[in-house]
Order: C-alpha cells, then sequence, then structure tokens
C-alpha cells in the first residue's frame, strides 16, 4: 500500500490504537488520521505529525467527518475495559454499536478500500468456556450464539454488519477477534484494566509499600491466553491486508496460563513471593478461554509469538517506571 494514503484509526487514542499509529508511522505512512472521543490529555500516545481529531464516533456525523478522505479505516473505538468494567457496564458496552455502524455507513458513503473492525473472543459461546483445562476456542464456537452478556452482544453483532455490509455493498471488511492484549502505554488502573496490568500493578505496589499480599480475582484457577501489543498490531494489519481472511478470525497468543500463573510470573519479574487472598465475589469471566490458531496460521502462515514471559517483563517495567513516576 502506498504510504501517502490516509488511514483512519479510531480509537487512536486507547492503548491499542495509540501503539498502531506509532507502528505506521514508522513504516512511514504520512497522511494518518487518529480519532478518539477522549481529550488529548488523555491519550496514551499522540504524535503532532499526524492528524488528531477528537470526535464522538458514535455520531453520524462524526463518524462521516472521520472517514472521508481515507482509503482504509481500523476501527478500534469501544467504551470498554476489563472484565471489572464490562460485567458492570453493559449498557454502554452495548451502545458501542453505534461506532461501528456509523463508521461503516460512512466507509459506505466514501468508497473506503478497506474495513477492519476489532472484535473479541468474547464473543465465543459461554457453554464452551466452562472448564479451566478447556480446547482451545476455533472460529466457529461463536454458534450456536451465547457471547459475553452486553461486550460480547455488541462485539458479534457488528461482526455481523461487516459481514453484511460486504456482501450487501461491497464494503470489504476484515474482522480479528482480540484475545486478552497487553503491554505497556495501557490503563493499569482505574477499573479498567485487564488482568496482567493489573497483577502487574499489584505486586509492583506490594513491594513498594511492604505490605506483602495480593489480591486475586476468583479462585486463580481461571485460564487464559495473552498476546502481546507487537503481535496484535502486527497481525491486524496482515489481517487487514489479506485477501484470504474473509471471516472474523483469532488473534490470540495460544499460550494458556491460569491467573495463578500470572501471578507466579509477575512475582518472579519483581523478585518477590506474596500472600494470595482470593476474592470469590469480584468478577473473574469465563473459566476457561484460550485462542485456537489452526486458521490463522492456515491463512497467513503466522501467529502471535511472543512469549508471555518476554511481553510481561516489559509491561512491569513500565508500570513500574509509571508508578514510581508519580511517587516522585
Amino acid at each position: 500500500m502506498s504510504t501517502q494514503k490516509k488511514i483512519l484509526v479510531g480509537g487512536a487514542g486507547g492503548f491499542i490504537g495509540g501503539h498502531l499509529i506509532a507502528d505506521l508511522r514508522r513504516q512511514g505512512h504520512t497522511n494518518l488520521r487518529a480519532v478518539d472521543i477522549k481529550p488529548f490529555s488523555e491519550w496514551y500516545q499522540k504524535f503532532d505529525d499526524v492528524e488528531n481529531m477528537v470526535l464522538d464516533l458514535g455520531e453520524k456525523e462524526a463518524a462521516e467527518k472521520a472517514v472521508e478522505g481515507c482509503s482504509q479505516v481500523y476501527n478500534l473505538a469501544a467504551d470498554m475495559g476489563g472484565m471489572g468494567f464490562i460485567e458492570n457496564n453493559k449498557a454502554l458496552c452495548m451502545l458501542t454499536v453505534l461506532i461501528n455502524t456509523h463508521l461503516l455507513m460512512a466507509a459506505k458513503k466514501y468508497g473506503v478500500e478497506r474495513f477492519f473492525y476489532a472484535s473479541s473472543a468474547c464473543v465465543y459461546a459461554a457453554g464452551k468456556q466452562t472448564n479451566p483445562d478447556l480446547t482451545a476456542l476455533v472460529e466457529a464456537d461463536a454458534y450456536p450464539a451465547m457471547p459475553e452478556d452486553g461486550y460480547g452482544w455488541e462485539k458479534l453483532f457488528s461482526e455481523r454488519m461487516c459481514r453484511h455490509f460486504t456482501e450487501d455493498f461491497k464494503v470489504l471488511t476484515r474482522v480479528a477477534r482480540y484475545h486478552n492484549v497487553y503491554g505497556p502505554f495501557g490503563t493499569y488502573d482505574g477499573g479498567r484494566e485487564k488482568a496482567p496490568a493489573a497483577i502487574c500493578r499489584k505486586v509492583i505496589q506490594a513491594k513498594l509499600s511492604g505490605k506483602h499480599d495480593i489480591e486475586i480475582w476468583g479462585d486463580g484457577h481461571q485460564t487464559r491466553s495473552f498476546q502481546y501489543i507487537d503481535d496484535c498490531v502486527l497481525g491486524t494489519q496482515k489481517i487487514l491486508h489479506s485477501d484470504n481472511v474473509t471471516m472474523p478470525i483469532n488473534l490470540g497468543s495460544s499460550e494458556m496460563v491460569s491467573i495463578n500463573q500470572l501471578v507466579d510470573l509477575a512475582e518472579e519479574i519483581g523478585g518477590i513471593k506474596l500472600k494470595r487472598n482470593y476474592n470469590l465475589k469480584a468478577p473473574k469471566g469465563v473459566n476457561g478461554r484460550n485462542s485456537d490458531n489452526t486458521l490463522i496460521l492456515k491463512l497467513l502462515n503466522w501467529e502471535p509469538s511472543i512469549s508471555l514471559k518476554d511481553g510481561l517483563e516489559k509491561t512491569y517495567r513500565w508500570i513500574y517506571d509509571e508508578i514510581t513516576a508519580k511517587k516522585a
């Protein structure tokens, strides 16, 4: 693709969107439009050589303003967070459907060449995720549909919207189901953070405070796979540019760990052992979820490969620097 064509990243003030803009800049793209609802002061990464705009993409006129003149659209915009947020804000999560709807309508209106939608592993049927020692989820496991209430339903509906805009209006869409993305320049406190960042923060705070215990949501046996941000950004672009990934596809690591094992890693990085207090009343999500990467390996001859240990160490160091800088 020409580095001169205009690319829109919706949700560019967020964690994944900021990293995507940074990577596109590194590749030499000079015509980038970054859009987010947050004021510039709250963007995780912001670059002066990019066309930065504060817009509510849930509004039709704002979506049209964002898309006009763009050849490619990455829709990473959503009102979301970790399990604590999505279990307690179902209506807000559902309202995100307006963002993808209006961006797709604008993409049709302005003849966008390629449109990427960031879906989630939360679309998968709950009945497939009741056991921590589960079989990894394949793409077909999203049906019969029974996704995460609120957030998962919105993601699944928006996947269908992409499909039908392709079928009926010839808008070329690509959909990736993200599995637990983590890394530096992301949320690590405040209630919207995901498990890797939350665990790193808790270990760091325990070490700095001298209070050597940690609260873990659930019994610690629930399992997940966690994908480092660099793999997510690379996979996202591979999927958008692919000519044969025509269906929603997993984008996640196949390295499954329990939450207890995640804590083990963070403790090892921090050089500390903590007393574990299990909060069985806290939101914990499904018992088990992991990405089956058979399809992405077949279609792209690639899968996320950065190990959890390597990625978590980089994330821990960044969060440590952030926390200690605020204390200084």
